[in-house]
C-alpha cells in the first residue's frame, strides 16, 4: 500500500475540527481544468469528504492524464471525468449546481508560446460555462482569477478596490489583461443573467501538483534541488511575493463556493508568508542542503518574468467570511518537496 504524503494529510486535516463541508451535501459539481495544480487539490478535497452526497465532474482535456492523477477515485461512484475544453461550447445536458472554473494556462512558458490560448482560456471559458449553467440550472459559480490582475502598484498591499498598472500592449499581458476581462465578464453574466457568481483572486500558489512543463519559480526550484542540483538565479531574486500552498487556496475556493457574495472578488493569500524569490529559492535549497547561485548576465531581459516589483495583498475580505489559511510558506514548501519525492 503506498505511504500516505504530507499533502494528502494536510488535506485530512481541514476536516479535523468539523466538517466545513457539511452543507455541500448535494448536487453536481463540476470542476474545469481538474487536472491542474489548484482545480486537482480542489477535487482531492471533495473527494476526501468523509460526508459527501454530491457527485464531483473533474473536467479536462487529457482523459490519460486524469487517470492518472485520479486514479484513487477513477471507479467511485461520487466521481466523473468530462473530457472538454473549455475554449469550446460545452455539450451535454448533466445539470451542475455548483461550477468552478479552474481552467488556465498559469505557466509563464505559455504567455510566450500560446498567448491566444491564454487569453481565449480566460474569457471563453467564463463565457461557455457561465452559458451552460443559466441554461442548466446553475446555483453558483466560482471563478479562479489571479492576483496578477493589480498589475505594478504603489508598494502598498493590494485590496480589492485596487488596480495597478498592467502594460495592455505587450504579449506577457494575456494572462492578467484576460483575466482582468474575465473578471468583468463574470460580473456582467451575474447582472445580466441573474448568474450568481464570486471571484477568487490568488497570489503566488505552489503545491506537489506540478507538471514537467510548468516553469513557474517554485517549480523549477523544486526540480533542481530533488535533481541535486543547487538553484542558480539569473537575477537579484528581489521581487516581492505572496504565496500560498495549494491546499490553502483550494480550501478557500471550496469557502468562497459556500460563503461568497455574489458579484464580488476576494482576496486569497496568506499574509505571513511574503517574501522575496531569493527568499524562496534560499527556503527551497536550505531545506535540502543545497545552495543558491547567481549567475546574472550583463543583458538579462525580462522574457516571460512578471514585471511587477511587489505584490502583497490584503485578505480581510475573505477571513471575514471564516478562511484562513493553516500552513505558512516553510511547512508548505517542506510538505510540497517531501509529497514530490514520495510519488
Amino acid at each position: 500500500m503506498a505511504q500516505i504524503t504530507p499533502y494528502q494529510k494536510d488535506i485530512l486535516s481541514l476536516f479535523h475540527q468539523g466538517n466545513f463541508l457539511a452543507s455541500l451535501n448535494t448536487g453536481n459539481i463540476l470542476v474545469a481544468g481538474a487536472t491542474g495544480l489548484i482545480g486537482s487539490c480542489i477535487i482531492d478535497i471533495l473527494m476526501a469528504n468523509p460526508d459527501k452526497g454530491y457527485h464531483v465532474y473533474a473536467a479536462g482535456r487529457n482523459r490519460k492524464r486524469a487517470q492518472d492523477k485520479f486514479s484513487l477515485y477513477w471507479e467511485d461512484e461520487y466521481f466523473s471525468f468530462i473530457e472538454m475544453d473549455v475554449t469550446q461550447p460545452l455539450q451535454g445536458d448533466i445539470t451542475f449546481d455548483y461550477i468552478i472554473d479552474a481552467a488556465s494556462n498559469a505557466s509563464p512558458n505559455f504567455f510566450k508560446t500560446s498567448p491566444v490560448e491564454v487569453i481565449l482560456s480566460n474569457i471563453n471559458g467564463v463565457s461557455h460555462l457561465a452559458n451552460y449553467g443559466k441554461n442548466h440550472g446553475l446555483q453558483r459559480m466560482v471563478y479562479i482569477s489571479s492576483g496578477e490582475i493589480y498589475g505594478e502598484g504603489n508598494g502598498q498591499e493590494f485590496s480589492e478596490k485596487d488596480s495597478g498598472y498592467v502594460d495592455c500592449a505587450s504579449l506577457r499581458a494575456c494572462y492578467p489583461s484576460s483575466k482582468r476581462a474575465a473578471e468583468t465578464l463574470c460580473v456582467a453574466y451575474a447582472e445580466e443573467y441573474h448568474i450568481d457568481i464570486v471571484i477568487a483572486r490568488l497570489c503566488h500558489t505552489y503545491g506537489p501538483g506540478f507538471t514537467e512543463s510548468d516553469n513557474r519559480v517554485y517549480a523549477q526550484f523544486i526540480r533542481n534541488v530533488l535533481q541535486n542540483e543547487d538553484i542558480v538565479l539569473k537575477s537579484k531574486g528581489l521581487q516581492y511575493r505572496s504565496w500560498l500552498y495549494v491546499i490553502d487556496a483550494a480550501h478557500a475556493i471550496l469557502q468562497l463556493l459556500l460563503n461568497g457574495k455574489n458579484k464580488n472578488a476576494y482576496n486569497v493569500a496568506n499574509e505571513n508568508s511574503n517574501i522575496t524569490i531569493r527568499q524562496l529559492a534560499e527556503l527551497i535549497a536550505e531545506s535540502t542542503g543545497h545552495r543558491v547561485i547567481f549567475d546574472i548576465p550583463n543583458d538579462a531581459l525580462q522574457g516571460n518574468t512578471t514585471p511587477i516589483t511587489k505584490a502583497s495583498f490584503n485578505t480581510s475580505k475573505i477571513q471575514a467570511i471564516g478562511w484562513k489559511p493553516l500552513f505558512n510558506i516553510k511547512e508548505g514548501i517542506n510538505h510540497t518537496i517531501e509529497s514530490v519525492k514520495k510519488v
